[in-house]
């Protein structure tokens, strides 16, 4: 089932690009970095094996990666915002109660940084982070900084990998499937751990 899908957004991926070249490109970044999986690991890629091609530009493919990565992390900060904002009429307030967001802010003044710039190279980590950080309310022009140097970092190395390997540039996506199922059972493990602590807490408090 799970490898199916892949083939399917990975198909859709392909027939973007071809169908809209740059602009595919900037929009299908955008939805990857808007909490929706649209794997960047077959954007870019495919997008760097066509520049080495002729049929694209390196520096272009990256512009329009990191461009896109940039307004569709904006986007999703401020849709933390939005839900901050919202959260009673949503019924969210049980969630995103004051302790909570507390907790995320603390956890961001200690490590907002390392973690926004990070958090944009790492699979699956990449397509969420903008949204802790809105809810965090972490300072805007710290989060552009950090957010652009990362997805430009990504977009680089990615448009790298598929230049280098040009036919064989779908090699990569079995290597990034592994390390995603490496990631989301870490990721896993520390909700499930959060959790366990958020409410044993309350419980005792």
């Amino acid at each position: 089932m799970v490898a199916t899908i892949l083939e399917w957004l990975a198909s859709l991926v392909i027939s973007v690009i071809d169908a809209i070249g740059y602009v595919g490109i900037f929009l299908l970044m955008v939805l990857d970095s808007f909490n929706i999986p649209i794997p960047s690991e077959v954007t870019m890629p495919f997008s760097g094996f066509l520049a080495s091609k002729g049929s694209f530009s390196f520096w272009l493919v990256v512009l329009a990666g990191t461009v896109g990565s940039y307004i569709g992390s904006v986007a999703s900060y401020y849709l933390a915002g939005w839900l901050i904002t919202n959260r009673k009429k949503l019924f969210l307030h049980f969630i995103l109660n004051d302790a909570f967001l507390e907790e995320a802010n603390a956890w961001f003044v200690r490590y907002g940084s390392a973690s926004i710039f990070f958090g944009r190279i790492i699979p699956i980590v990449r397509t969420f982070i903008s949204l802790p950080a809105g809810l965090g309310r972490v300072p805007f022009r710290k989060f552009t900084y950090y957010t652009i140097a990362g997805s430009l970092m990504w977009s680089i190395f990615l448009t790298y990998i598929g230049w280098i390997l040009g036919e064989n540039w779908e090699h990569i996506r079995d290597y990034f499937h592994r390390f995603d199922i490496v990631v989301a059972v870490l990721i896993g493990a520390g909700v499930a751990w959060w959790a366990y602590r958020h409410f044993r807490v309350k419980r005792n408090g």
